[in-house]
């Protein structure tokens, strides 16, 4: 699995999630339940991650909802 978004944006990671999962897109957030770990004060990234063979498929989705700016590279 690789890297496509990291962001500390919780509605951003929801928004891509449900993008992921309506393209049947199999995924992980990494991270998530850092959130215990750190207070809740979101300072901890959350990280979405594809399978390698997934990412450019994802990418395309994820640059078709205009959110592109938000990929890593």
């Amino acid at each position: 699995m690789r890297e496509l978004v990291r962001t500390n944006d919780t509605v951003l990671v929801t928004a891509i999630e449900a993008l992921l999962k309506g393209a049947g897109i199999i995924h992980l957030i990494a991270d998530q339940n850092m959130s215990v770990l750190e207070g809740s004060i979101g300072i901890l990234p959350r990280r979405i991650l594809v399978a390698d063979e997934d990412i450019p498929r994802a990418r395309r989705l994820i640059a078709s909802a205009g959110l592109a700016h938000e990929l890593r590279p």
